[in-house]
């Protein structure tokens, strides 16, 4: 059997961490204008991955246990 391959774009989009996995915030990209400065404030950073998402993440990113 050949090796399983990592979805590349799932291996830009999320990092593994201690407790899950980690991802850019969506929505963050452009039409900023119309966005309060608190929902900006809050968009910022990066956020954990849901626990029902993470099966999923972790299927895409097999090479990654």
């Amino acid at each position: 059997m050949p090796k399983m391959k990592t979805k590349s774009g799932a291996a830009k989009r999320f990092k593994k961490t201690a407790n899950g996995f980690k991802h850019k915030q969506s929505f963050t990209s452009h039409i900023m204008t119309k966005k309060s400065p608190k929902r900006k404030r809050q968009l910022r950073g990066t956020k954990q991955v849901a626990s029902s998402d993470q099966p999923m993440v972790r299927r895409m990113l097999r090479k990654v246990k």
